[in-house]
């Protein structure tokens, strides 16, 4: 029964790969991320008027918002895939494979980052930076030009790994249910785990459990980019290099893990300071400035997140089917 379960849920998380490559995220669709997103504001307010604004009392509030987010965001589609499974099959493999289309973003990934090309080559800088304030959470309005492609090419690289490979990675290892646990946390992560006056405390734990859950993904992810520059044609030993020395370049364990290979892949130099809401955080540069970053870059790395995207889905995949035969 466990094993024709496994084979069901490999199945599925092929079928997701193939429509989020394809398909991606169709426009008008709601996408379950924004009902995760509205548990979590929703929660927020609530547990911040039940316990006291001090330390101990938001950091005890971050704890439940962890536990009723990962838990309500977890339970319920695996509830939905446990009933469709006991209808037929067929009926689970279909809810648990637009479970995973839609949780993977390899498509929209590359189409919003190719928008902040377009943007520059035909409208300009103010366009450019228009654009790139849509995917990424810094202030754009006084980046340059070549700030503008950098920030899209650092957004790539790190949504390589929180969009496509971490994801698949609790796909594998927990079916649908398991790359909602996933997205809940990173979910969690993006809108709460600010190191700032209002969110020191409260968004602890988020943060916390966001670098644990990525900490295995985001080598995976960095490992796949390597080899993924040999069918790119890009600079796998640079990447190596880079990867080796610059990885922890970043206060997070994980986010330059990804941004180091990119960098030495593409020959540039990336990351360094950047404003957030209109305070400035300094940040070690990663990579070597072999040369000035370019348009061409977003578009290649986009071929090398889609690369690494299909490496990942052949490995976890294949690891999945390998148990099915056990």
């Amino acid at each position: 029964m466990i094993y024709r379960r496994l084979c069901c849920s490999a199945i599925a998380l092929a079928l997701g790969v193939l429509w989020d490559f394809i398909i991606g995220d169709p426009r008008g669709w709601y996408h379950p991320v924004m009902a995760i997103g509205r548990l979590i504001s929703g929660l927020e307010k609530l547990l911040r008027r039940l316990f006291p604004p001090t330390k101990a009392g938001e950091r005890t509030a971050g704890v439940l918002l962890v536990v009723l987010v990962a838990g309500c965001s977890t339970l319920i589609p695996g509830a939905a895939l446990f009933v469709c499974y006991r209808i037929h099959p067929a009926a689970g493999i279909v809810l648990e494979g637009l479970m995973c289309g839609t949780l993977l973003a390899a498509k929209s990934l590359k189409t919003e980052s190719m928008k902040v090309a377009e943007a520059l080559e035909m409208e300009g800088l103010e366009a450019g930076r228009t654009a790139v304030s849509m995917i990424v959470g810094r202030d754009t309005g006084q980046l340059s030009e070549t700030e503008v492609i950098k920030a899209a090419v650092e957004t790539v690289a790190e949504n390589t790994s929180d969009g496509i490979v971490a994801p698949m990675f609790f796909m594998a290892l927990l079916g649908g249910a398991g790359g909602f646990f996933y997205k809940s946390i990173n979910t969690m992560d993006s809108m709460v785990g600010y190191k700032n006056e209002a969110y020191r405390y409260f968004g602890t734990a988020a943060a916390r459990l966001d670098d644990i859950v990525n900490f295995i993904p985001a080598r995976l992810s960095a490992f796949l980019m390597i080899c993924g520059c040999l069918f790119c044609g890009l600079d796998a030993k640079g990447a190596l290099r880079i990867y080796r020395r610059d990885r922890y370049c970043h206060a997070s364990p994980n986010s330059a893990q990804t941004e180091s290979v990119m960098a030495g892949a593409l020959q540039v130099q990336l990351a360094g300071d950047a404003w957030y809401f209109g305070v400035k955080h300094e940040k070690p540069l990663i990579g070597d400035d072999i040369r000035p970053a370019e348009q061409k870059d977003i578009e290649r790395s986009g071929k090398l997140m889609y690369v690494t995207a299909i490496l990942s889905a052949v490995l976890l995949i294949g690891i999945k089917l390998i148990f099915c035969n056990l």
